[in-house]
């Protein structure tokens, strides 16, 4: 029998706040056909990662694990086993994503989520690239952008909006992105025009896009982001937020994310393509800090109360 090989984990014991998380041992399993176990170098943070556990009343599903993309070297490969890129051996460096409890040390998990990892991406920025990336190609997806659109992008300096803007300039789209003012310099670096978001925001978007308005994009779920985005575009199935499920219910337009079936599988298809797009250059993850691997209460409150500025991860 090998030895079992023993991981640090964060969980969430109950509900609540970050500071409900607690640091474990847990017992990493030995890969059997169709997985692999990932000594993690980096763990990928997003706002999905404390909302999992922030609020909720069944306790038969405590602990919670954290956490769903992480960066790392491959320690061991079950029999008969490639991982989705191809090949995988011991050493390799590489991603996954659309796995559980990424806030780990160490774990065993299904080889069709782990790729290859660019060699032109640190530990950190390949940790950050697919939740956010799938995230934002599904938005753009959804309302059908096409060549020479001009589309509005909600909190256009966040991590969804900065990789939306990226992915739209391949389509040769047009993106106008709504953010603060100490923001404008990242819209503009990544290739969107930059409006203030505020009052009078409808007029700031028509002067700035006279062309008119093919599509809205709200990455910040707010009542002005869509109130904007209704007066500005005549079709529904145009507008699409990761945030404003329950204006969606009562207006008709479109909501995206991660646990929805359909958005699911076009994640998982989505991800070679943006693996691929980053190892080009062609997408790029701004990184604001890292945190120790133990100080993951911290970088979770930053991320939950904050504007980092950029992307966050865990380096054990």
């Amino acid at each position: 029998m090998p030895d079992t090989k023993t991981a640090r984990t964060w969980i969430a014991p109950t509900y609540g706040g970050p500071g409900v998380l607690e640091l474990v041992d847990a017992d990493v399993p030995s890969p059997g056909p169709g997985q692999v176990t990932i000594d993690v170098r980096a763990v990928g943070m997003n706002p999905a990662d404390y909302k999992g556990f922030a609020a909720g009343d069944d306790p038969s599903k405590l602990p919670l694990s954290i956490g769903y993309e992480v960066a790392g070297v491959l320690s061991a490969v079950g029999p008969d086993t490639e991982i989705a890129s191809g090949g995988g051996a011991v050493g390799d460096e590489v991603l996954a994503f659309r796995i559980s409890g990424g806030y780990t040390t160490a774990l065993t998990v299904s080889a069709d989520d782990v790729f290859a990892k660019p060699a032109s991406l640190g530990f950190p920025e390949a940790a950050n690239l697919l939740l956010a990336g799938a995230t934002a190609a599904e938005m753009l997806d959804v309302v059908g952008v096409q060549k020479g659109d001009t589309i509005v992008v909600h909190g256009a300096s966040g991590a969804v909006g900065v990789s939306v803007l990226q992915q739209a300039r391949l389509f040769g789209v047009r993106v106008i992105g709504t953010a603060s003012q100490d923001r404008f310099d990242v819209v503009r670096r990544f290739g969107g025009d930059p409006v203030l978001y505020g009052d009078g925001l409808e007029q700031r978007i028509r002067d700035e896009a006279p062309e008119g308005i093919a599509a809205a994009l709200d990455t910040v779920g707010t009542d002005e982001a869509v109130d904007v985005s209704l007066a500005l575009i005549d079709d529904r199935r145009r507008l699409v937020s990761i945030a404003a499920f329950g204006r969606a219910a009562d207006d008709g337009f479109r909501v995206i994310g991660g646990a929805m079936p359909a958005s699911a599988a076009f994640r998982d298809h989505a991800r070679a393509h943006l693996i691929h797009l980053a190892a080009s250059g062609d997408l790029v993850v701004p990184m604001a800090r890292t945190f120790s691997f133990t100080s993951a209460v911290d970088a979770l409150e930053l991320l939950r109360t904050g504007h980092p500025g950029g992307k966050l991860a865990l380096v054990p």
